[in-house]
């Protein structure tokens, strides 16, 4: 355990810090992407409404780790929007609400639709698992199979279970994210 705690401290010491990863906070409307942006950058829950536009942040979720976070609304309305943030994203987090089964076909087809963009060719994607607190949420490997992530083979992805309320799992897809964006910025 110390060995692999030690190898995770010096990828992350490793990440280079000189200019912030940008990096998407995605997903439909109420999956919980404001609510964790807030978390990540105060450590607190913050009462949320729906985000017409985006939301912002500059945030080190990771000791020597630093994000500009764009959350930008997930309304069907302004999915059509998210295309013009995509220039220059070294990252994508993705959340779902996976305790509402019934949108997955929706959010898988959103997912496909940022990934297959130009713009986004190989950007790795985080995809937070949310709401996993709450009765009937789907496990990660289902969340997985469910938007067709295994069809995702021009880039690297990773599925983490969460609670944004709570915080967990959180902490765990920043560390991922933030070892996903350095090997993307190797290439």
């Amino acid at each position: 355990m110390g060995l692999l705690l030690a190898k995770l401290y010096d990828a992350i010491q490793s990440f280079q810090t000189g200019v912030p990863a940008r990096v998407l906070l995605l997903g439909l409307d109420a999956a919980g992407k404001t609510t964790i942006l807030y978390k990540i950058k105060l450590n607190e829950n913050v009462s949320t409404i729906p985000t017409i536009g985006f939301n912002v942040e500059t945030v080190t979720p990771v000791k020597g780790v630093t994000f500009t976070m764009w959350d930008v609304g997930g309304q069907e309305k302004i999915r059509c929007l998210w295309r013009h943030y995509f220039e220059n994203t070294q990252g994508l987090v993705f959340v779902v609400d996976s305790s509402d089964v019934s949108r997955m076909p929706d959010a898988q087809e959103e997912l496909f639709n940022i990934v297959k963009d130009p713009a986004m060719i190989g950007v790795p994607v985080v995809v937070l698992a949310n709401k996993q607190d709450l009765p009937g949420a789907l496990p990660t490997a289902e969340v997985a199979n469910r938007l067709g992530l295994c069809e995702l083979r021009d880039r690297k992805w990773f599925v983490q279970g969460a609670c944004a309320i709570s915080g967990d799992g959180i902490y765990e897809g920043m560390q991922e994210m933030a070892k996903l964006v350095k090997e993307f910025n190797k290439k």
